[in-house]
């Protein structure tokens, strides 16, 4: 998750789309009804690998994109489901979990995530909002995969360097042994900056840009090796970008790549052409990320999240 400055008011143009956006999410919230059919679902089939964004707190957005979901499941759609949510080091608990109780989603969670055995899920996720993924892998009976580096490792990484988290062969199988072109680079970096309020000293960026790479590069990587009948993948909008994310280590792949980002109706920040299809919904009530926001202190940790909601990435 990153933070970034104060929501700016939706421009004039956009009250349309932000009266949409207000009437979708009450009617997803408080009525519980199904999300119109969009044109491109037909592209929730077959072997596609379907990357679908998320502004992190944005209960509407869940409630959308879980529509979508069951909707393709209720085709006959059986994709592997991926989730950022979880650290690539818990699959083994995630197996385990559903060995032990195959329909509990709550109990999957908390052994896949807490840091000692019984203890709570782990902090940085409402888990409200993605147990009703993990009961929707389970209920289907799909692969449910672990996607994200570690935290720990990300830290490494922005402090050391990719070698010190992968070896030279697992550098070659993720890609990030070759170099990344200058724009995408500089175009990451941008992003960084702007979604951590601006505040962020200019040497910690590049730092920080590489963090994101791997990250991406790992998701990418459990997406190839899984995909082959099909796969979704739920993270951040950041993430599924065709432009930035976790696309541009599977160009290969081509037309079995589908992205839709979920936007907030007041981001005017994110291009809609990043993804192949976009939907949008009214700005979760938050406050202020920015307020508090200690760049020092991300600095000290060298992590590529802060602990604050992302709101509109």
């Amino acid at each position: 998750m990153t933070v970034r400055a104060l929501r700016r008011p939706a421009r004039q143009g956009r009250r349309g789309l932000a009266a949409w956006a207000v009437i979708t999410a009450l009617c997803a919230l408080l009525i519980g009804c199904a999300t119109p059919p969009q044109p491109w679902e037909s592209r929730l089939s077959g072997n596609t690998l379907a990357l679908l964004g998320e502004v992190h707190d944005n209960a509407a957005q869940h409630r959308l994109r879980l529509d979508l979901l069951r909707r393709a499941l209720g085709r006959g759609w059986r994709p592997a489901i991926a989730m950022e949510q979880f650290d690539i080091g818990r699959q083994r608990d995630i197996e385990r979990a559903r060995r032990e109780r195959p329909h509990d989603a709550r109990y999957l969670i908390e052994r896949a995530t807490a840091t000692t055995p019984g203890g709570k899920p782990g902090a940085g996720w409402d888990w409200a909002f993605y147990e009703p993924y993990v009961a929707l892998a389970l209920a289907y009976d799909l692969p449910l995969l672990a996607a994200n580096l570690p935290e720990a490792d990300t830290r490494r990484i922005v402090h050391e360097g990719t070698a010190a988290v992968f070896d030279p062969a697992r550098r070659a199988v993720l890609g990030l042994d070759r170099p990344i072109a200058a724009d995408w680079e500089r175009a990451q970096e941008a992003e960084i900056e702007s979604g951590h309020c601006g505040a962020l000293p200019a040497s910690l960026l590049p730092r920080m840009a590489r963090a994101q790479f791997a990250r991406d590069a790992v998701m990418a990587e459990v997406l190839r090796r899984h995909g082959a009948q099909g796969i979704v993948l739920l993270a951040g909008n950041g993430h599924v970008r065709r432009d930035l994310g976790v696309p541009r280590w599977l160009a290969d792949l081509g037309p079995r790549l589908f992205t839709l980002g979920l936007l907030e109706a007041d981001n005017d920040e994110t291009p809609p052409a990043a993804f192949d299809a976009t939907l949008r919904t009214a700005d979760a009530a938050r406050e202020d990320p920015c307020a508090g926001f200690d760049p020092a202190r991300l600095e000290r940790q060298g992590v590529n999240h802060a602990p604050a909601p992302s709101p509109a990435r």
